[in-house]
């Protein structure tokens, strides 16, 4: 048994690995006792987003009702023979994550299958669940058994993941309204989408990032650089959002290079190591 969760983890760390050299990077810097979990999170988390992003050509319903009941059937019995899941359900049961997480992240995949715009409780709703619960599962896994300081740290890590998923709205606005035909952010015409528009849902992401800051300072030191390199890349990319015009997002997918990962990586080593945040 040991060895098939051992390969059940593995296969979650090579789907992180194919899908995301950003996460990967970052994962790399945590302590090797919470990278599995981690890897196991992540790859529940893509497989999710898979069916209701890229599967078009099939019932993105039933196969996502489907990967629903296999997700609890996998943590109810402690086993599962999709590798995916096997690993997902490791981590919940060996870390104890909260089945109100899991549930909320299913939702907002649901609401991927129908929803093309979002009132601003909707989008609120969605965030939180596709977001928000990803990196509170992830800090549930980084204080393990010690619920004072993972309760304390909560807001951070809610805003955290607020701010990433709003850059990620806006870095792949073309490809949601164009593909999907979804469309994010409430009371926002993609056909008119103006410098203010923009603008102001800039400002509300620095907000978020702000928020969430001093949580990432008061992480501790085995998981801090792996969280404020992610926190530092997500800055990079919004920064780059920002140099540009509405016209601009609405025609290109804007990244990071991997050489400007290598540098992020580097600064925040040293910033880390040093106490410079």
């Amino acid at each position: 048994m040991d060895l098939y969760t051992r390969n059940a983890l593995h296969c979650a760390e090579v789907t992180t690995k194919n899908y995301s050299t950003s996460f990967s990077m970052g994962v790399r810097t945590l302590s090797n006792s919470t990278r599995p979990a981690i890897y196991a999170i992540y790859g529940f988390v893509r497989f999710a987003d898979e069916i209701v992003d890229t599967l078009h050509e099939q019932d993105k319903a039933a196969l996502l009702s489907n990967f629903k009941k296999q997700t609890y059937d996998a943590i109810d019995k402690k086993i599962s023979t999709n590798p995916i899941l096997h690993a997902f359900q490791w981590a919940v049961n060996t870390y104890h994550i909260d089945k109100e997480l899991i549930d909320a992240f299913l939702l907002s995949m649901e609401m991927d299958l129908h929803k093309k715009t979002f009132t601003l409780e909707e989008y609120q709703r969605y965030i939180y669940g596709s977001a928000e619960v990803v990196g509170l599962m992830c800090l549930r896994v980084f204080y393990a058994d010690r619920d004072e300081e993972y309760k304390q740290l909560l807001p951070a890590a809610k805003k955290l993941g607020e701010a990433f998923q709003k850059v990620n709205f806006l870095r792949d606005l073309r490809a949601d309204h164009k593909e999907r035909g979804r469309v994010y952010f409430p009371e926002v015409n993609i056909n008119s989408f103006s410098s203010d528009d923009k603008n102001k849902i800039e400002e509300d992401i620095w907000q978020d990032f702000k928020s969430a800051f001093p949580g990432i300072k008061s992480l501790n030191k085995e998981v801090r650089l792996g969280v404020y390199l992610a926190y530092r890349y997500y800055l990079e990319l919004l920064r780059k959002i920002q140099q540009v015009s509405p016209e601009d997002i609405k025609k290109k997918r804007f990244r990071v290079s991997n050489t400007q990962k290598m540098i992020l990586l580097i600064k925040c080593y040293l910033r880390n190591k040093f106490g410079w945040m």
